[in-house]
């Protein structure tokens, strides 16, 4: 499977990287390029030729090109890309009626069980408990709340029964239908997410934490697999997991 990488940042390199780990382990896979177009770039130019898959770990600005690129070709698109607003996410949409797309805020298996047990935690007990996300990233990150706090937000409140509240300040008092979504940024942190459920005399907390980018790339490379054998529509991380248990 030929790979072509939209955005030469950290992960981007990392999913080159892993590709060549793959390569050198005799698998079929080979990336034939990455591009970098923020700094006004081509994905034509950057690519040695058209992939069977193209992948965007980039920037929300590179999304019109990355879709285009995909509708041309006729090829699958995996796109990791966070911070993207409803003007991206219509684009994804569209770009979904004519190719498989793969749309996820976090390629990670262990980020996908905890984004599907969320909302099922939630019915038990979210009639009593208070619910807390906080995420962790590295000083770089631009976006916050994370991708991936917002996505497990959004689990949790699958209803709509919560309204969200972005950091505390003051001395107002907690609502009782509220999530408070926290995020803190520094030092080299990869990425860690938390779920609170608070009670009067006790606390259930899930945890993940990204210990290395590499784990996205191994998810990143299963939606990939997953892309290929699947007709224009737009798909998330459960549909690749529920792929690898199948297998």
């Amino acid at each position: 499977m030929k790979i072509g990488i939209v955005g030469a940042g950290a992960m981007g390199k990392t999913i080159s990287s892993y590709i060549e780990e793959r390569k050198a382990h005799g698998e079929d896979f080979e990336s034939v390029g990455m591009a970098e177009l923020l700094g006004g770039g081509s994905i034509e130019e950057a690519f040695s030729e058209v992939p069977d898959v193209v992948m965007d770990f980039s920037n929300p600005a590179n999304i019109e090109k990355t879709c285009t690129y995909a509708e041309e070709h006729r090829i699958p698109a995996v796109i990791a890309t966070t911070g993207c607003g409803d003007t991206e996410r219509a684009r994804i949409a569209r770009a979904a009626e004519k190719v498989p797309v793969v749309f996820s805020a976090n390629y990670s298996l262990g980020i996908t069980v905890m984004e599907k047990i969320a909302g099922e935690m939630t019915e038990f007990l979210g009639g009593s408990f208070d619910i807390e996300i906080v995420e962790k990233h590295h000083r770089n990150k631009l976006d916050a709340p994370s991708g991936t706090a917002l996505l497990l937000a959004n689990a949790v409140n699958s209803k709509g029964n919560y309204e969200f509240t972005y950091g505390r300040y003051g001395s107002s008092l907690r609502k009782k239908q509220e999530i408070g979504v926290h995020a803190v940024r520094g030092g080299g942190i990869v990425g860690e997410h938390s779920i609170i459920f608070a009670g009067d005399e006790e606390m259930l907390e899930i945890k993940h934490h990204a210990a290395s980018k590499r784990i996205f790339a191994v998810g990143a490379l299963l939606a990939a697999e997953f892309a290929a054998g699947k007709q224009s529509g737009l798909y998330d991380m459960k549909d690749v997991l529920c792929m690898t248990q199948n297998q």
